[in-house]
């Protein structure tokens, strides 16, 4: 009996793997067709005007069979000026961008998604930077997911940046972003023409 599981274990790890479905391509191919590595990233040509409102703003209720993804730019963490324009993506398409310690919120479909966090434009600092970050999650109909940008550049007391530049997309506790959302301004994004 073992010798039989061996067998067949042994057989299915060199059996040619099945084609992907055509959903599980998509991603792949949306990374390759942006050129920025990440399923969640939009076009690399596609740029936004942002205009931030410093006024109290709250995140609604999603609607009926929908989610909502608060994305957030924390710029805490970034010594240097000026501070990048971090545009956002979900599933190959962006949508939104935030300047400088700002948030917004779109309506999402429920299941798995893909998101980006891109510098829209490359940030003048010395050495290299890590300008896209990444994640993905499912989300259930009826929540709030949050998303924090944390654009890092930390600086001596000189100005001089001394790690390297970077943004990183990670989930935020909905207590967490409750504090950051009170002292964030409102971003308001349009692609440019």
């Amino acid at each position: 009996m073992a010798t039989s599981l061996f067998v067949l274990l042994f057989a299915s790890l060199l059996a040619p793997n099945p084609k992907p479905s055509a959903s599980a391509a998509t991603p792949t191919a949306t990374a390759q067709a942006n050129s920025l590595g990440a399923p969640g990233c939009g076009a690399t040509d596609v740029e936004f005007d942002v205009k931030t409102d410093g006024g109290k703003h709250s995140v609604p209720v999603p609607d009926a069979g929908k989610a909502i993804v608060v994305f957030l730019q924390d710029d805490a963490k970034f010594g240097s000026r000026p501070r990048p324009t971090t545009r956002f993506g979900i599933d190959g398409a962006w949508v939104g961008a935030t300047h400088a310690n700002s948030f917004f919120f779109v309506s999402i479909d429920p299941g798995e998604h893909h998101l980006c966090a891109n510098w829209q434009s490359r940030v003048i600092l010395t050495g290299p930077s890590r300008a896209t970050s990444a994640a993905h999650f499912a989300a259930e109909v009826g929540n709030v997911y949050y998303f924090r940008a944390r654009d890092i550049a930390i600086t001596d007391h000189s100005g001089a940046v001394v790690s390297e530049p970077e943004v990183r997309l990670e989930p935020v506790d909905s207590d967490e972003a409750q504090v950051l959302i009170a002292s964030f301004a409102f971003s308001e994004s349009h692609a440019k023409k």
